[in-house]
């Protein structure tokens, strides 16, 4: 692979792997579905960049590839196929259309995923947890390194807000600002604690 196309999928990984799986997310609702079509895009744009260079827009020709490889395995998978239905209900576009994207106009769909992934009816530890994974880029071990727990137990709290996340139809939105809690005031001093004031 040249110098700049491996350079520009290293730095486009590093860089908008969040964005990237937000944006998949909101396209397919299906966090495991976004992941795996956003790493089989990766892996896609190692191979063709070498051949054909680098697009003039990364991000877009990674969203375009993952859309379809999301979309065709949806297609694949016979237990998606409701969800198939309630995209194709819901006026979602399933045809392949060639990418024209204005780099302006994709959308940062960050702020909705935070928003589910810290949904109130996830535990805290799942929602830290959830966060780290989909919008920091950090693999399962590390984020089970950093909670002090087994990789496989880390691994299922994930898979179990993800599950929550699809059954209870938390939804991938910004909550109105009528729908938020208001401020909360931070934590009073202990009185052990000496004071700073003069």
């Amino acid at each position: 692979m040249p110098p700049d196309a491996n350079a520009a999928v290293d730095a486009l990984y590093r860089s908008d792997w969040g964005r990237i799986v937000a944006t998949l997310i909101r396209l397919v609702r299906d966090f495991d579905v976004a992941e795996e079509a956003a790493q089989e895009a990766f892996t896609a744009a190692v191979d063709q960049w070498r051949v054909s260079g680098v697009p003039e827009i990364p991000r877009a020709w990674i969203i375009q590839t993952a859309r379809h490889k999301a979309i065709d395995r949806i297609r694949r998978r016979a237990r998606f196929g409701e969800k198939l239905d309630a995209y194709t209900a819901a006026g979602a576009s399933l045809t392949v259309e060639a990418p024209e994207f204005d780099p302006g106009d994709i959308p940062d769909d960050r702020l909705r995923l935070i928003f589910t992934c810290c949904h109130p009816a996830l535990a805290l530890e799942a929602q830290v947890a959830l966060t780290l994974r989909t919008l920091g880029g950090l693999e399962t071990d590390e984020i089970a390194r950093a909670f002090l727990v087994p990789t496989t137990t880390m691994a299922q709290r994930l898979v179990r807000a993800k599950g929550k996340i699809r059954d209870a139809g938390i939804p991938y939105t910004v909550p109105d600002t009528k729908d938020m809690p208001g401020p909360t005031s931070a934590p009073k001093p202990s009185g052990s604690r000496a004071s700073c004031e003069p």
